[in-house]
């Protein structure tokens, strides 16, 4: 019974050092959301005001961009995917892996060869466990992103876009991420980001709006070519600081999940500790009676 004891004691010790860490590792993520949520926030107007801006020049203009043209053959397509350098986050990696290559897959079965961008170590450690090879990578900025990096990563995506699939390069470009919806959901989601999709009003709604008029200068065509990348540089940033957001409250969530896991063993441990306890006490007393009695009967 002492040993019984003794491990209970040990199980329980463990599970209150467990508690405590998970406990301090929410409130840490508690209070790292608030901050990523609000250059989530920042961000969000101008990549929208890009994209607005991009989507008029190129549907005003009636130029012959590689922005907006549509490839003929689309042979390799980019997976931008945006994952964590840390663990402990609940199904964050998982989640946005899988669709990652059900994109693939998808890609796969149109014809398409893709290329794989990563973005944080989990996503690198799951593609080199599997030997599946990957264009470039980008590690060690996933928690609070830096615009450096949404720099690098829009310098090889338009290097490798410009160049196109026939030299080695991409046709497209679709960004693979974790989208913040609220502190409960993080929803997986996929975004084609090369070339534009310029999307043509009906009738019925082209006769209830005015759209502006534009001029160019020098011409339409150097407007895109400024304008391209500041696109891209917006929307991978704003992908980083979505995914960023969508990670600590993926981690909260799964350490106050642990936490109450924790609280729950420390409850059974404890109740079991105590049964124990009371049989130890139950089988002393038995003895001494028993005892008793033997003295008893001998006289």
């Amino acid at each position: 019974m002492g040993a019984q004891l003794r491990v209970y004691k040990q199980k329980i010790s463990s599970a209150q050092t467990t508690k405590k860490i998970t406990k301090a590792m929410e409130l840490i993520a508690a209070s790292r959301i608030q901050k990523a949520m609000a250059r989530v926030h920042a961000s969000s107007p101008f990549a929208r005001a890009v994209t607005r801006a991009v989507s008029a020049v190129a549907t005003h203009s009636n130029v012959d961009h590689p922005l907006t043209r549509e490839p003929e053959t689309i042979r390799r397509s980019a997976v931008v995917i945006f994952s964590s350098d840390r663990g402990l986050a609940g199904a964050f990696n998982s989640q946005i892996l899988r669709e990652g290559m059900e994109l693939a897959e998808l890609l796969r079965s149109e014809g398409r060869e893709p290329v794989f961008y990563l973005v944080g170590r989990k996503a690198v450690g799951y593609f080199q466990f599997r030997g599946v090879a990957s264009a470039a990578e980008w590690t060690g900025d996933t928690d609070t992103p830096s615009f450096h990096t949404a720099e690098a990563i829009a310098a090889t995506l338009l290097e490798d876009f410009e160049r196109g699939g026939e030299e080695n390069g991409v046709d497209e470009i679709h960004l693979v991420y974790n989208r913040f919806v609220s502190m409960m959901t993080q929803s997986p989601e996929t975004v084609r980001l090369l070339p534009l999709e310029i999307a043509e009003a009906d009738e019925s709604e082209a006769g209830n709006t005015v759209y502006p008029l534009y001029e160019f200068e020098p011409d339409a065509a150097t407007v895109l070519d400024a304008i391209l990348p500041v696109y891209i540089q917006s929307r991978v940033f704003n992908a980083l600081l979505q995914s960023s957001a969508a990670k600590q409250a993926a981690t909260q969530k799964a350490m106050k999940s642990a936490s109450d896991n924790a609280d729950k063993l420390i409850t059974d441990y404890t109740r079991l500790r105590n049964n124990a306890r009371q049989a130890e006490i139950t089988q002393q007393i038995a003895e001494i009676v028993g005892g008793a009695d033997a003295l008893a009967s001998s006289k």
